[in-house]
């Protein structure tokens, strides 16, 4: 009896949904099995779609501007979660003694966003209608900021990365950049404080002083680490003398770094 009714409820699902099926595509709906791809940021037929002129560009190599915020992110910063806190005072005891806390970047895994947008190594950004394309100096690392118009990825299929899925769009005279899907593993924001797969950042992208100045203000979220919203506001400045060039980290060089055999490095 029950595999009776099993079956004839599989078969009322199946004619439920060949019946959704075709009321869709009666109405002119393509079913999603033929809707179109997502062109790549460099399709040519994706870069001539018509788009209204973006505010500004960012083509050029770019310095962070130490004297005007810092390559840190805080102070002041936000209400630490028991587990966070804990490492940031061990962050901070291991500091005060001399030796380093789980220098992870030492050790060559990627700096990650935000760390690697204040790192002390110039930036190469290359501005196109689709995408903005950032190459670091610092290991070379490349973040990709989409301006096609795509939504984020399904969470469930997103692939993560250290600099996350950035997708960004225009507001008056802003570039407004949300970055999701990161990993955690071996990622952190200044010293010893860590990043979890639900940390999100926001960034606010303005040119100034007549494009030779670039401010970027940084929401960063993470309600597994800290309480309510962290900001901070750094600058970089355009430098016209500088290129990027190839630069591998690799362990025969870092191994002999202090900070990669300190005891507080182990895992």
């Amino acid at each position: 009896m029950r595999n009776r009714i099993a079956i004839a409820a599989a078969c009322a699902a199946s004619m439920l949904g060949m019946s959704i099926s075709g009321t869709a595509t009666a109405q002119g709906a393509a079913p999603a099995d033929e809707l179109p791809p997502q062109l790549s940021a460099l399709a040519p037929a994706n870069l001539a779609k018509p788009r209204p002129k973006a505010p500004f560009n960012l083509t050029g190599t770019w310095f962070v501007d130490l004297p005007h915020g810092g390559f840190t992110f805080g102070p002041p910063y936000p209400k630490f979660k028991p587990e966070a806190q804990a490492s940031f005072d061990a962050a901070k005891q291991a500091s005060a003694t001399g030796h380093a806390y789980k220098d992870d970047i030492g050790e060559c895994y990627p700096a990650g966003l935000p760390v690697i947008m204040t790192r002390v190594w110039p930036i190469a950004m290359i501005q196109l209608p689709t995408a903005i394309y950032m190459i670091s100096g610092f290991e070379n690392a490349l973040r990709i900021i989409y301006l096609d118009g795509r939504k984020h990825t399904d969470p469930d299929v997103v692939v993560r990365s250290y600099n996350g899925e950035s997708i960004g769009h225009w507001e008056g005279d802003t570039l407004v950049v949300d970055t999701n899907a990161f990993i955690a593993e071996h990622h952190w924001i200044d010293n010893g404080i860590p990043v979890s797969e639900d940390f999100h950042v926001v960034e606010r992208i303005k040119l100034q002083d007549a494009g030779k100045e670039l401010e970027i203000k940084y929401t960063m979220t993470d309600p597994k680490n800290w309480e309510g919203e962290w900001t901070s506001v750094k600058h970089w400045k355009r430098v016209d003398d500088q290129d990027i060039t190839e630069v591998e980290c690799t362990p025969d060089l870092d191994k002999h770094l202090p900070s990669t055999h300190s005891e507080l490095n182990e895992r």
